[in-house]
This record gives structure tokens, C-alpha cells and sequence, in this order.
């Protein structure tokens, strides 16, 4: 059952003053757009009140709280550093998170797609990122890009007078042709696309959003090279990662399974969600 709680500024003012009273008195902010998973207020000037709009993002808070303080004194670019877990409450049936305030402006294709500096830093972070150690971790949870055929079938059918159903297929199939990751598992964001990258002064400053954060193949990151870069700093990127050609050619199925999914979920009622999906799809296809 899909259960979507009504969420508004009262509840979020209510959890927080109960469950800590240290904070009653800072004001509270909606964050405009926040994405799909969470809404987001921003408490006083240095927290975030995130909480969950669907069971599939329930776990995230708790995930957070034990990994990211740990990863973060590891990797070069600031990320989400979570301060507490609160609990149900007022008829909100899940725990939801509260983490330290992260400024900056969403990243955009036009400011970054064709920085070098950017793709390089972009690299830097994965590369640092799958350098922590798996062990203990949360376990391999990448799946293979075999569990999406279906979907994906269905979606490049559902847009085939939008995109080249052609062209989508014979990059599909590329895709699920390529060598399985043979590897240790390493650590993947999860979800790296140019909605979870931030900026400052023009420069990458900081990763939000972990939510698909876990361990395995690391192809699912490689989604970043056709969310907001463009050819030349994409090899650029490819190159400062040193990825091999089972990888990108699995990376790009990851950057077509996704960008399809959020087009055909989203597109029709969100613009924003039409254009960035549009990029990607149509970037993946180069």
C-alpha cells in the first residue's frame, strides 16, 4: 500500500517542538522545490527538518545517522551531516531526520556542463567514495540493470513518439550485453544526478540526498555523466575515473532506466522534471 501522509508546516512545527525542545524557538521554512522523496523544511539558519513523503524513503534518516558522519571526513566535497532521528507522531507514521543546513544553489547544466574543474571533482568524489571500506556496510543493493528490463521496455514504448524507440532499444540492450561487475563492492551514492549536487561561486560545493546510498557495482553513479555534462568533459570525467568499457556502457543503462522512469512519472506535470529527464535521456543517447 502506498500511504502518503499529508505533511504541512503545523506537523512539521509540532515534531520538532515535542520531540526537541531545543529547537522550538527557530523558525521553519519550507524548501521549494525538495524533490520526490522528502519535504524539507529548513530549520533556523543551520538545520533541515526532512521528513519522509513514502514508505520507500522511511529508512534513509537512520541509514544517514550511521554511515554519513563517517564518510564525510573522508570525502571532498561537503555532504549532509545528520544531528538526529525523530520519531512517528500526530498521526506521521515513520521516523524523519534532522541534519545540518547545507547553503549553495542546485547545479546546473549551464554553469557546469562544460567545466573540466567539474568533472574532475566529480570523479574525485566517486573515486573517494569507493576507496571507504565495504565491510559492514550495508550490503550489495545496486541490482542489476536485468531487474529494470521490463520497466524499461515499458517506458521507451509508453515514449517512442517523444524519443527514437530505436535508438533507446539498441541502447538498452548495449547495456544489459555488458560483463557484470566483477569487482569488490564499493560504495555508491545512488542517486547522482544534478539535482543532488550543490554549488557555490560557480563551483561544485557540496552532495545532498543519500538515499540510494549502498554498496556494489558502481555503474549507478555513472548517471552524473549524462545529467550535466556534456561530451567533452564527459570523457574529461571517464577518464579521471579510469572506468572501464563494461562499466560505462552499464552506467549508461542506468542513466537510460532512470531517465525513462522519471520522464514517464513525472514529465507530464512537472516541466522541470521533462526538461532535466529529457537531457538525460537524450545525453545517453550521444
Amino acid at each position: 500500500m502506498d500511504v502518503r501522509p499529508a505533511i504541512d508546516a503545523d506537523l512539521a512545527r509540532r515534531l520538532v517542538d515535542t520531540q526537541f525542545p531545543q529547537w522550538a524557538g527557530l523558525p521553519l521554512r519550507l524548501v521549494d522545490p525538495a524533490g520526490s522523496d522528502h519535504v524539507i523544511y529548513r530549520l533556523g539558519e543551520d538545520l533541515a527538518v526532512r521528513l519522509p513523503r513514502h514508505c520507500g524513503a522511511v529508512g534513509q534518516a537512520a541509514t544517514e545517522l550511521r554511515w554519513l558522519p563517517r564518510l564525510a571526513r573522508r570525502l571532498p566535497l561537503a555532504i549532509p551531516v545528520p544531528v538526529a532521528v525523530g520519531a512517528p507522531g500526530f498521526g506521521y507514521p515513520w521516523p524523519w531526520g534532522v541534519s545540518r543546513w547545507l547553503g549553495g544553489a542546485v547545479a546546473t547544466v549551464d554553469a557546469l556542463a562544460g567545466s573540466a574543474a567539474a568533472a574532475r571533482e566529480l570523479a574525485g568524489f566517486l573515486l573517494a567514495l569507493q576507496r571507504f571500506p565495504a565491510a559492514g556496510g550495508p550490503g550489495d543493493s545496486s541490482r542489476p540493470l536485468a531487474d529494470r528490463d521490463e520497466q524499461t521496455r515499458a517506458a521507451i514504448a509508453e515514449v517512442a513518439g517523444t524519443f527514437e524507440a530505436e535508438a533507446l532499444i539498441a541502447g538498452w540492450e548495449a547495456a544489459l550485453a555488458a560483463p557484470a561487475w566483477s569487482g569488490p563492492p564499493v560504495w555508491f551514492h545512488g542517486d547522482f544526478h544534478t539535482g543532488n549536487l550543490l554549488m557555490t561561486g560557480g563551483r561544485l560545493s557540496a552532495v545532498i540526498d543519500f538515499g540510494g546510498l549502498g554498496t556494489g557495482d558502481p555503474a549507478r553513479d555513472l548517471t552524473i555523466a549524462y545529467t550535466l555534462l556534456s561530451p567533452g568533459t564527459r570523457a574529461v570525467f571517464r577518464q579521471a575515473l579510469a572506468v572501464d568499457d563494461a562499466t560505462w556502457a552499464r552506467g549508461r543503462g542506468w542513466a537510460l532506466a532512470t531517465g525513462l522512469n522519471a520522464y514517464t512519472s513525472y514529465a507530464a506535470t512537472n516541466p522541470r522534471v521533462a526538461a532535466q529527464t529529457t537531457r538525460q535521456i537524450t545525453e545517453a543517447l550521444r
